[in-house]
């Protein structure tokens, strides 16, 4: 655990796998998760609408076990939107980030 979901648009200049490596690399760097834990996956949209003046987004959807602090919840936030800026300065590309929490009593995994 965590399950990192980062879901971007499909116009970027950035490989897939150099978000994948940044957003893991973020999540490792909090010292919150067992690095063996991390599980980092991204999804591009082609189809997508945005307001503004934007042309592209990035967006980290962290799914964790609850029981975290909001503290760390922050902590994690900040490192991954910090990992999405050393890969990209364009003022045209929305970024955020988005812990959730998972409920351990329903979640379930093999």
């Amino acid at each position: 655990m965590p399950h990192l979901i980062i879901e971007h648009s499909a116009n970027l200049d950035i490989p897939a796998t150099q978000l994948v490596e940044a957003v893991h690399r973020g999540a490792e760097a909090t010292r919150l998760f067992d690095p063996a834990s991390i599980k980092t996956r991204a999804i591009a949209y082609s189809d997508y609408q945005l307001g503004g003046e934007r042309q592209g987004f990035i967006h980290v959807q962290a799914h964790i076990i609850s029981g975290r602090t909001l503290a760390q919840k922050q902590l994690l936030s900040d490192a991954l939107l910090s990992a999405l800026r050393s890969l990209t300065q364009d003022p045209q590309i929305n970024l955020s980030v988005h812990p959730y929490d998972l409920n351990p009593e329903i979640y379930r995994k093999n």
